[in-house]
């Protein structure tokens, strides 16, 4: 039997609505920020918008990038280039032979501005006035394009599309090239950037959001009784994985280990998670048994934990279906209450956080959860970090999406 590689993570970038990048993010994670704030806009007025509030990013993106480069890139592909660039400065920028180098960064919804921006260019100005890179702009490839051309990365550049599990996604197919010797190195993640008046009048009409416009920053509240929504956020995450034997030859620093990758499908609706929890279940069981690591080593899950009152019962359900009784001794951190729900952006970043957490032995606190649902009977670690034990250890990142997409990934301390 060939060897199968391990997969090491080695660099990581982000942009988000807690910080410019992964230190003050994390930093504000720690903190128990909250990243929700109100529109600094005319959109409620204008559109008659029924949520006034979003977890917009903190940093923008002229701030960072030069302004004839963002001309090129929708909001997306810029959180995307800009959270690159960080975790491959972060990696120590390794050298690698292009041929052995991927991507793959994902996104939700894609170009959304540039598409929503076109249509009203046409329909007020006519086809003429349609700039020349729409096209480019909008496909939801575009991030990882730009970030492959950046790098040179020629191993493959993809873009797994899975709504809300994407980011996460992308980072299971990236330790898959790696493992099958397609690649020595991959930089992955999720990026996304769809606060936008139409997409936020669509999940309210869908009845996904809080409406809970009288507190923003109180309205992300994962396993609270009072919860009703999720809040809109954008952003990217992106971490640089490496063959260990890569890592090792040119002495880079490992944060930690991507040990298993679990995959599922619910196919039972289009919106609404399977009742039962099966098909999560089968996804976290699935990365864990490929990890090769007992359950009883698990001392910390990142929930996807959106804030919905069904979702958030399911996925309690489906952690207790895997742990067991052992599910009680697992801190669990649901880090959207702070963040929002950067949708195909979350799963990227939250495996950073996960990342971190096993690398700092501190688990991120879950934030306004003043009423803890007694029907999700979870070890959840509420407004201040808890520290993990040393030795070796392991915790699991959930990742949910609409069309019934679930991935686990399961981080392994070094």
């Amino acid at each position: 039997m060939s060897h199968v590689p391990d997969v090491v993570v080695t660099g990581l970038g982000a942009t988000t609505p807690l910080g410019g990048d992964v230190p003050s993010t994390w930093a504000a994670a720690l903190a128990g920020e909250s990243g929700a704030r109100p529109f600094d806009n005319d959109w409620v007025e204008t559109y008659g918008l029924p949520v006034t509030f979003a977890a917009t990013i903190k940093v923008r993106p002229e701030d960072v990038l030069p302004r004839p480069e963002m001309k090129k890139m929708d909001p997306s592909a810029q959180y995307a280039v800009i959270a690159a660039r960080e975790a491959w400065a972060d990696a120590g920028a390794p050298e690698v032979d292009g041929d052995r180098l991927g991507a793959v960064v994902s996104s939700g919804i894609g170009g959304i501005w540039t598409t929503l921006d076109a249509w009203d260019t046409l329909k007020e100005k006519g086809a003429r006035r349609i700039l020349p890179m729409t096209v480019p702009m909008l496909m939801p490839n575009s991030p990882t394009a730009y970030v492959s051309l950046e790098l040179g990365a020629r191993a493959g550049a993809h873009a797994l599309v899975s709504a809300c599990a994407s980011g996460a996604e992308a980072i299971g197919y990236a330790v898959e090239m790696i493992r099958t010797g397609r690649a020595d190195v991959v930089v992955a993640g999720g990026t996304e950037a769809s606060i936008h008046p139409m997409p936020v009048a669509a999940f309210a009409a869908s009845r996904t959001l809080s409406l809970r416009n009288d507190d923003p920053q109180g309205a992300s509240r994962p396993y609270d009784v009072d919860r009703d929504g999720f809040v809109l956020g954008e952003g990217a995450g992106v971490v640089v994985l490496e063959s260990a034997e890569h890592a090792a030859a040119r002495g880079a620093r490992v944060y930690a280990r991507i040990a298993g990758v679990g995959l599922s499908a619910d196919g039972y609706h289009i919106t609404s998670p399977e009742p039962t929890g099966d098909g999560q279940v089968r996804a976290m069981r699935a990365a864990l048994e490929q990890s090769g690591i007992d359950r009883l080593d698990v001392v910390h899950v990142n929930a996807h934990a959106t804030s919905t009152v069904v979702g958030d019962l399911i996925e309690a359900r489906s952690i207790r279906g895997l742990l067991g009784d052992e599910a009680d001794h697992v801190a669990l951190s649901a880090t959207k209450s702070m963040t929002g729900h950067l949708l195909g952006g979350a799963g990227a970043l939250e495996t950073i956080f996960t990342v971190l957490a096993l690398h700092d032995r501190q688990a991120p606190p879950t934030i306004n959860v003043d009423n803890p649902d007694p029907e999700l009977p979870l070890d959840l670690v509420r407004d201040k970090p808890r520290a993990l034990r040393d030795g070796d250890v392991a915790a699991v990142n959930n990742s949910f999406g609409f069309g019934g997409h679930n991935v686990a990934l399961v981080v392994a301390s070094v």
